[in-house]
């Protein structure tokens, strides 16, 4: 029997997390159960490389504005008539929008939604994905706060919606050589905390400035480490300067070594003011780094208070600095706390075990369980 035709369909193959895990969750496939595709809205980005390279047929559309839309519909239509995918899987917003309509035009039988983040912008992203959701056979949300945040604020049908935790490569990280950081320029007793992400507002990084201009007073020897770029970079480096924090902050920009810096790090901190199920928390549990987060989508179903990391409210710097403090007071706890969380990694966010569970259920879609 031939394998299972299957696309995926994704809004860009940049280096961003949904990616990542569109690419793990791809690759992870059987191959002699599934032939899957993926298109790409965009252009070519870094993990559409990785696909190729693995013998995964790769489409980049190109797509860059508004008024792309109807030739990426017209492509998607024609490519998906053509290859005649038994079930699409779309992640990321733009994606989800036109592949439910080039799909519904295609024929496509089956057509699941990933929805990656409870995206608290725009209350017109969350009404169109209400309006065509009934293009859509199940939505599979990466955490029960971004599964809450469809059903309360989106209003999609409970009945449609399950969670698949994203996973990890938990020996990519654990086995990882941590960075040697005095060949960056850093004092031999630094304390280095990092910060992993796109910088923009929904990382609260200014959050994270402010709170760490108290903590660099209490604690002479630490640095914060942020890796990432975006649109706020500039405004961010001028407000860290402002704080007085000029040589106590790196930014480092994107990184291909993040198992590294991990590994390297004294403390992870993510300052998100919303989320779905962050990756970069994943990855420092992964890599045994104790995690100060923010309470937002996904990280309450991850970090057991005090057992497997610690939280705190979101758009509040006071309480992000005083929990940071604390921790770095009782070096002991934390790293008591890294090692706890990096079982529970092993134990239930494997990149093996979300991959079972998406098979699973275009499995059961595909044999008419819906």
């Amino acid at each position: 029997m031939p394998p299972t035709r299957i696309a995926f369909c994704i809004t860009e193959l940049d280096a961003g997390g949904a990616e990542r895990i569109l690419t793990q969750l791809v690759l992870g496939l059987d191959r002699t159960e599934w032939e899957p595709q993926v298109w790409s809205l965009g252009p070519a980005g870094p993990y559409a490389g990785v696909l190729s390279d693995a013998g995964i047929p790769v489409h980049c559309l190109e797509g860059m504005y508004v008024w792309d839309a109807p030739g990426i519909l017209w492509r998607l239509r024609k490519d998906w008539r053509a290859f005649q995918p038994a079930l699409l899987q779309t992640f990321l917003f733009h994606a989800n929008i036109l592949g439910r309509f080039a799909a519904w035009s295609a024929g496509v039988p089956h057509v699941v939604s990933g929805i990656r983040v409870a995206d608290r912008r725009s209350r017109f992203y969350s009404r169109i994905d209400r309006w065509t959701n009934g293009l859509v056979k199940r939505n599979v949300c990466v955490s029960r706060g971004v599964a809450d945040y469809c059903e309360q604020e989106c209003r999609f049908d409970p009945a449609k919606t399950i969670v698949i935790p994203n996973g990890v490569d938990a020996r990519l990280f654990a086995q990882a050589n941590p960075i040697d950081w005095q060949q960056m320029g850093f004092p031999a007793d630094a304390i280095v905390l990092l910060s992993i992400g796109r910088l923009e507002e929904q990382k609260g990084i200014d959050d994270l400035l402010t709170a760490f201009a108290t903590v660099a007073r209490q604690f002479p020897q630490s640095h914060l480490v942020l890796v990432g770029d975006g649109p706020d970079r500039q405004k961010l480096e001028l407000c860290s300067v402002s704080l007085g924090l000029k040589n106590r902050v790196r930014f480092l920009g994107r990184r291909t070594d993040v198992p590294q810096l991990l590994a390297g790090a004294d403390l992870f901190v993510l300052a998100s003011r919303w989320e779905g199920m962050p990756n970069v928390v994943l990855e420092a549990m992964a890599s045994g780094l104790p995690v100060v987060s923010t309470r937002v989508e996904g990280t309450t179903e991850l970090l057991a208070e005090g057992q497997t990391g610690w939280l705190v409210p979101a758009n509040d710097p006071a309480a992000l600095a005083e929990r940071i403090a604390a921790v770095l007071a009782s070096p002991e706890t934390a790293i008591a706390v890294g090692v706890t969380a990096q079982q529970s990694v092993k134990s239930q966010f494997t990149t093996e075990s979300m991959v079972g569970k998406y098979t699973a259920l275009y499995r059961q879609m595909i044999s008419g369980g819906s």
